[in-house]
């Protein structure tokens, strides 16, 4: 059986820092508080550890046309839009559906139609003190472009309500 010999220099060095190494094991160094003495809030070059303020909270909200018209976006509010009785949260897209974007004219309005025929046109919204548009006239590809729209809608932006008639809230 081959004996322990420290006369060779990599005997030494490794039975050093086998020592070295319990020594760490069993006796760690306290040179670093256990807790720190306060709790980070900012990290030295500028990210942030916690928001500055709490984004706003939506609610599943039940709309009518009415209701949902003040949401247009103006004044730099929410900007909300309807598609088949849907309600969604658009204000991530506002350069879109902002008053000066390409869709500004759906803003608070029920989008139905709109998107269905791909037009931007007024003639497409339904005033809001009528009746929903029940869309019974619309041709079944334009019924699939709509269904494409509230896919698109969906995976992208929050959905905050339903749409009712005027009077059924």
């Amino acid at each position: 059986m081959p004996s322990f010999n420290l006369s060779s220099p990599i005997n030494t060095a490794l039975f050093i820092y086998i020592l070295y190494s319990v020594r760490r094991i069993l006796l760690p160094s306290h040179s670093f508080p256990t807790s720190p003495s306060r709790i980070p809030s900012e990290f030295k070059h500028g990210y942030s550890w916690l928001p500055k303020s709490h984004p706003p909270t939506v609610l599943f909200t039940t709309f009518t046309p009415k209701s949902l018209a003040p949401f247009d976006g103006k004044d730099g509010g929410r900007i909300l839009l309807a598609i088949r009785g849907l309600v969604f949260d658009v204000s991530a897209g506002k350069n879109f559906y902002g008053p000066n974007g390409m869709y500004g004219n759906f803003a608070g309005r029920d989008a139905s139609r709109g998107m269905a025929k791909q037009s931007f046109d007024e003639d497409m919204l339904t005033p809001i003190d009528q009746p929903l548009d029940k869309l019974e006239d619309l041709t079944p590809d334009e019924i699939d472009n709509m269904k494409g729209w509230i896919d698109h809608f969906s995976n992208k932006y929050i959905i905050c309500g339903k749409l009712v008639e005027n009077d059924a809230v």
